[in-house]
């Protein structure tokens, strides 16, 4: 059943690549992300180490879409923050829910978040930086 959910999430994530509006697929593509991290916690829970790691991998395509689907606006951060405030929010709360699934988890396995939650760090602090300074 949760495999089934994982295809759904994958044809879900083709669906927000054709999304032709760059804010819009960067919104969709954040929403998809936590879509993903429910689906690794009920993965992890249930066991299912395969299902969970790939969920994983999912967030982590689904925040570089996200980032990037920002960046080919071209417009500036500073000025029209609009969009990636919401992304900065967003990637906020997704950091502190991979916290808390982080901490759920057996310590042994906390390697598999590790590099998951390295980039949406990245992606926070890119966005942060891109409304303080414009760039």
């Amino acid at each position: 059943m949760l495999w089934l959910a994982m295809l759904a999430l994958a044809l879900d994530l083709s669906a927000v690549k054709s999304e032709p509006n760059p804010e819009k697929r960067s919104d969709r593509a954040l929403e998809y992300a936590n879509a993903a991290l429910d689906s690794a916690k009920s993965a992890y829970q249930e066991g299912r180490w395969e299902q969970t790691q790939a969920a994983l991998q999912e967030i982590d395509t689904a925040v570089t879409l996200s980032y990037d689907s920002l960046v080919s606006t071209g417009k500036n951060p500073r000025k029209s923050s609009g969009a990636f405030k919401k992304a900065e929010k967003a990637t906020r709360e997704l950091l502190r829910r991979l916290s808390g699934f982080r901490d759920f988890m057996s310590a042994v396995d906390h390697p598999a978040v590790d590099p998951v939650v390295a980039r949406v760090t990245e992606v926070h602090d890119q966005l942060i930086s891109g409304i303080m300074t414009g760039k």
